[in-house]
């Protein structure tokens, strides 16, 4: 289903829907730190034929997807966003519910990274090429299905109340995990200057 509603919504790619709640704001804006981590992946595997395999680089890479996207951003999404929607979903309040998709490529994210971490301690290129492209192609799509079909879709189906209590839960991670989370925005913005 998700399926025809991005290649509906892919004509306006270079445009973002624009969000309302300040909790929906908060995880778009954690997807531009990823996406910034995702451009400089690509580059490392386009260059990675030609070179050594960077240890150092795809740990931290690596280190970065599973603490802040996963652990971070991820999480965020499966204990709060995800559980609020369905609820909704559960009452009719949404025409359709995207949050099964969503999960599944949660799932095959991980399994994407596990594959990249092989090849790098196998000292094996081309699993760590494949996985760095599996997971650059998925998560790519999975943001732009976020940022574009669901989040516009949880801004208009959840009440101000949900949202408000959504929000108090994700200050709260966000000030326990306020020293991870800037160091991870640190080397996001780093790996922006590379």
């Amino acid at each position: 289903m998700l399926r025809g509603i991005v290649g509906f919504v892919k004509r306006n790619e270079g445009e973002r829907m624009k969000l309302n709640s300040k909790t929906l704001k908060i995880l778009s804006r954690e997807h531009e730190n990823i996406l910034k981590v995702i451009d400089a992946l690509e580059l490392e595997i386009e260059q990675l034929k030609n070179k050594d395999i960077d240890t150092i680089f795809f740990k931290k890479v690596i280190d970065f997807i599973r603490n802040y996207v996963d652990k971070f951003h991820h999480a965020k999404e499966e204990d709060i966003l995800f559980k609020e929607f369905n609820k909704c979903a559960e009452e009719g309040c949404i025409h359709c519910n995207p949050v099964e998709q969503m999960l599944f490529e949660h799932d095959e994210g991980r399994k994407s990274v596990k594959m990249m971490e092989l090849g790098m301690d196998e000292r094996e290129k081309n699993k760590l090429i494949e996985g760095a492209r599996n997971y650059i192609q998925l998560i790519r799509e999975h943001i732009y299905k976020e940022d574009n079909i669901l989040y516009p879709m949880a801004d208009e189906a959840l009440s101000e109340d949900v949202q408000k209590t959504m929000l108090e839960k994700f200050n709260k991670i966000n000030f326990a995990k306020k020293k991870q989370v800037e160091g991870f925005e640190k080397f996001a913005n780093e790996m922006s200057e590379k």
